[in-house]
């Protein structure tokens, strides 16, 4: 039995790489942002509406991959390296299939996507303007999908397998790359064309390109053959027994419907407080440039706690399993009230280094505070999540997390933006507030253990 200062001490080992990597990408996207924003309101709005509707993709990609993410997780406990290998080729499978309709949809719809965000009037934003700067960056961003895709591929299934190093260092290398070239391409710097949302673009896709290339020639070179025996032949084929196949499609579909919804839940709620204005979405953008940096804590930490969970049970010990998911789950929470504090105090300073109007500023102060303030119910949720999902139990964490999002967070902030004449900062808060529920839902759930599962064993089987 180990300790919960020995599951802490594993948690930051795995956790802290994750945080670096995606700490500096979203510093890298702040000073992306910043920089926009440099171009004008609606050159920043354009690019942070593009940037939600991405997102959907992104969270598209990682339900998708989250399934047989179990699967590698459970098989690394186990020991099975043909069952990781399995857990890798489903995962190209499946990221490749959203990739080709994730690319049909941004040709076909993408204009109207950008302009359902652009249905409220305001002074302060031209709409047409918007989309046209919208449609400009979503063309250049679509070549970023492929490399994005094979790089979540490799990394994911290396963190499975306790190594989150490799998929740091390949970001680092890739966030240089993205801060050097926006500079080159956004102002048109040393012989450079001036580009502006245009080379914000392509200096995101040039680095999307080094980072697969640097982590998938990095991984697969000899020395590291003995290191990851996955990788061993695992392209030679893509052929996955059928029985596999159907357990990881089973568990795969109610999460990558539960990210894909998530995700739309959340490009909702910004269209929904759009109705009150253009200004508002641009305060909103330049709050969250900011959270985002900093919720990267809770988010590694809750994929650590879904990833040593998940080992936890593949080996068969399922007390222990259920001890780590509330300590981590408390823990991720006491961290979150840090962050609440240094967002709080950057609130005020942080909107003033964008190009756009006093009313813009103090509204994004504002979205900063209240976003900061539940900093600890997200983090607490985001562990509930991965541990509800560690066990395969992925319709139960469907009804808990997108679910939840479309029938009761929606409709409420429907409801309070057309109904209400409320500020749109109560508003926000009350929708924030509503999450409560859902942790007293998931505390439930946890303790019950219904969530818990040996995958590895019943595939082994």
């Amino acid at each position: 039995m180990q300790s919960n200062h020995s599951v802490f001490r594993r948690a930051f080992a795995l956790s802290v790489p994750m945080m670096v990597q995606n700490g500096i990408t979203n510093a890298v996207g702040l000073v992306d942002h910043v920089m926009v924003g440099s171009l004008g309101t609606e050159a920043m709005t354009a690019v942070s509406i593009v940037g939600q509707l991405i997102f959907v993709f992104n969270l598209a990609i990682f339900g998708g991959l989250s399934g047989p993410g179990i699967y590698g997780a459970q098989f690394r406990g186990q020991g099975n390296t043909e069952g990781i290998r399995n857990s890798f080729r489903m995962k190209v499978k499946i990221s490749f299939c959203c990739l080709i309709a994730g690319l049909l949809v941004f040709l076909i719809c993408g204009k109207g996507l950008i302009g359902l965000y652009l249905h409220g009037e305001s002074k302060e934003v031209d709409a047409a303007l918007t989309v046209s700067f919208g449609m400009q960056y979503l063309r250049i961003m679509l070549l970023g999908l492929l490399p994005f895709v094979l790089t979540q591929i490799y990394a994911g299934t290396l963190r499975e397998t306790g190594d989150s190093l490799k998929p740091m260092t390949a970001g680092i290398v890739s966030v240089a790359a993205d801060i050097l070239f926006n500079y080159l391409l956004i102002y048109g710097k040393f012989g450079c064309p001036k580009l502006g949302v245009r080379g914000a673009a392509a200096a995101t896709v040039i680095a999307r390109f080094i980072e697969a290339a640097v982590l998938i020639l990095w991984v697969s070179g000899r020395r590291n053959r003995v290191r990851y025996p996955f990788l061993s032949g695992v392209w030679r084929s893509l052929s996955i027994p059928a029985d596999l196949t159907k357990r990881m499609l089973k568990k795969s579909l109610p999460i990558f419907c539960n990210e894909f919804l998530w995700a739309g839940g959340i490009a909702a709620l910004t269209q929904c407080y759009s109705t009150r204005g253009l200004h508002i979405v641009s305060g909103l953008n330049i709050s969250n440039a900011l959270c985002n940096l900093l919720n990267v804590v809770f988010v590694a930490l809750g994929a650590a706690v879904g990833i040593l969970i998940g080992q936890e049970l593949g080996a068969g010990h399922y007390e222990q399993a259920k001890k780590y998911s509330f300590s981590l789950t408390w823990f991720t929470g006491l961290l979150c009230v840090g962050l609440t504090v240094i967002l709080i105090a950057f609130s005020g300073v942080f909107p003033q280094f964008y190009d756009t109007t006093d009313n813009v500023r103090h509204l994004a102060q504002r979205f900063i505070i209240v976003t900061a303030l539940f900093f600890p119910v997200q983090g607490i949720l985001n562990a509930l999540y991965f541990t509800l999902r560690s066990g395969g139990k992925t319709l139960i964490t469907f009804l808990f997390d997108s679910m939840f999002s479309w029938t009761v967070t929606l409709p409420c902030a429907l409801l309070l933006c057309f109904l209400t004449k409320l500020p749109i900062i109560t508003v926000y808060a009350i929708v924030q507030a509503v999450d409560i529920i859902k942790i007293v839902i998931g505390a439930v759930l946890i303790r019950k253990g219904i969530w818990i599962s040996n995958l590895a064993s019943e595939a082994s089987e």
